[in-house]
């Protein structure tokens, strides 16, 4: 086996029964542009990105995700939510896995997740493309050069795109495979281009690792004000529901635009990059974003190319509406210092209400906030996961069921606990759908969301009069700037108030069918009866 690059040798791949053609170790952003170019992975755009294409696989694909049942974690894990596999069938995918790799040549990134050096975790990967060595280097954190000679991994994800699994001798459900033993501290993904796979893959990670540590792991985007590192809000969310595009504000400082965790010291960053929708962006609306997409070495996710000038068409969504942008964070102007901030004094709820019904802002009571949270209501945005084509209205409890190895009970307890002692506010804010639902009404304009958080954040809706909501029970500004105050009536903008009363009906409905599914107290109205707790990410129809 040929190694080169910088590494620990106590620590090579040798050591952990890998055994490649040859490995390249922690490689820079630009030899590994240059090596996926060589390799035809992908193209250069006239901006000097590195576009690639993810084949069949636009998103990811959570019912090929699986976790093996071990004594050390199994009575730990939220089997209701997650696949199984045996033991046996890991082994046998672990040995076909690393078979596949023996003549191939291999990247080795030796990362780091969480920016808070008392919690952070080592994660290594070894990618079969260069490209993913990069979007991941790209999105987690990089150890200075100078102690990589000295990094020992705690985890190991191994990454084979060419890999297809067998079903019947790997217990798994397709020729697609992610496959994750806390035992051995290890993650096989096979079958998929889809490089979001790996980013995920280390926030299931320290999803399972963290509440151990008394430590709240979030699917949220974090930032403060420019020089209050203690004024924090976060922002929760699934993926495409706005926790990237919102907190890019140019009057504050982004911690962060997707995981955190959040601690006795306050909240911390996950990562070292974003990993941002790109589909229709705007250099006007998000001018961030849209320069980080238009920098040397960022990698862009099935975004379109002018075959002659390679030139960007962020409006193409001819591949997937998922087009994605992956770059670090030392590219953006407002990046914190650290990725680190103090205790929250705001928390906002992104759901992306399909029905058109959700106030665009509303104020919640501490306990409605566990409600919501458990509840999780939202919906999964075109593309963000394999075979999801359109808007789709569903729960995903803490905002981020996909990614959860624990009960929802045990991440709602360390929600509610942050929240009484940090005395943060909670919002709920609709990014979804106004006038209408999916089909009729139109997306909630972001200057209107903008403007209402902002109001938040600065203490100008404190000093409002509030109503409260018919459906969601919670306490909504009757007032607000003039770019938001059209929306926040929710039936003033539909055209026919019968339609909108159907429509607030079969939501009501689908929440409370819901709070007696998954057992939640329903403190958002009247109480519902107790029941065992189900996989709570249930599809609404």
């Amino acid at each position: 086996m040929i190694e080169a690059g910088i590494w620990n040798p106590r620590s090579a791949l040798a050591s952990q029964g890998i055994s490649v053609a040859d490995a390249r170790y922690n490689a820079f952003e630009v030899p590994l542009l240059e090596r996926a170019l060589q390799k035809s992975e992908g193209r250069l755009s006239k901006d000097g990105a590195l576009v690639v294409r993810t084949g069949k696989f636009t998103g990811r694909s959570p019912k090929d995700k699986h976790i093996v049942r071990e004594p050390s974690s199994e009575a730990d894990i939220w089997w209701e939510g997650n696949n199984d596999m045996s033991p046996d069938a890991f082994e046998r995918l672990k040995a076909d896995v690393f078979g596949y790799l023996a003549d191939k040549s291999v990247e080795v990134q030796d990362l780091v997740c969480g920016a808070d050096p008392a919690h952070a975790v080592n994660v290594r990967l070894v990618a079969e493309y260069s490209w993913h060595a990069l979007f991941l280097r790209h999105l987690l954190r990089r150890p200075d050069p100078d102690t990589l000679a000295a990094y020992a991994p705690e985890y190991t994800i191994v990454n084979v795109p060419g890999f297809r699994a067998d079903p019947g001798r790997h217990g798994c459900r397709s020729e697609t495979v992610v496959a994750i033993s806390f035992d051995q501290r290890l993650v096989l993904i096979g079958g998929t281009e889809y490089s979001g796979e790996n980013k995920k893959a280390a926030f299931t990670i320290l999803n399972h690792t963290y509440p151990g540590r008394g430590i709240l792991p979030m699917h949220c985007s974090a930032n403060h004000a420019i020089g209050d590192a203690d004024d924090v809000a976060i922002f929760f969310g699934l993926s495409g529901t706005g926790k990237t595009t919102l907190s890019a504000d140019a009057t504050r400082m982004l911690i962060g635009d997707d995981e955190h965790g959040w601690s006795d010291d306050g909240v911390f960053n996950f990562e070292g990059g974003c990993y941002a929708k790109t589909i229709r962006l705007s250099e006007k609306s998000e001018p961030d974003i849209w320069a980080a997409t238009h920098s040397f070495s960022t990698v862009l996710e099935n975004v379109a190319l002018d075959e002659e000038t390679r030139a960007l068409d962020l409006d193409d969504e001819s591949l997937t509406e998922n087009t994605r942008a992956a770059y670090p964070l030392t590219v953006l102007r407002n990046a914190a210092p650290g990725s680190r901030g103090g205790q929250p004094r705001n928390v906002f709820l992104l759901t992306c209400d399909t029905f058109g019904v959700t106030p665009p802002i509303s104020r919640l009571s501490p306990e409605q906030a566990r409600t919501c949270f458990l509840l999780g209501f939202t919906s999964k945005v075109a593309g963000t996961e394999r075979g999801v084509t359109s808007p789709s209205p569903t729960f995903s409890t803490c905002f981020g069921a996909p990614f959860l190895t624990r009960r929802p009970e045990v991440y709602a307890g360390l929600f509610e606990q942050r929240l009484k002692e940090s005395g943060a506010r909670v919002w709920l804010v609709n990014t979804g759908w106004t006038g209408g639902g999916y089909g009729k009404g139109r997306r909630m304009p972001i200057e209107a969301t903008r403007a209402l958080l902002n109001a938040a954040l600065t203490g100008e809706l404190d000093g409002v009069s509030y109503r409260v909501d018919p459906v969601w029970g919670t306490q909504v500004p009757t007032d607000a700037a003039a770019d938001a105050r059209p929306f926040l009536e929710p039936a003033a903008t539909w055209a026919d108030p019968a339609e909108f009363a159907d429509a607030a009906a079969l939501l009501m409905r689908k929440i409370e069918e819901q709070l007696s599914l998954q057992g939640i107290e329903n403190n958002l109205g009247g109480k519902q009866e107790q029941g065992p707790l189900q996989a709570a990410s249930a599809e609404l129809v």
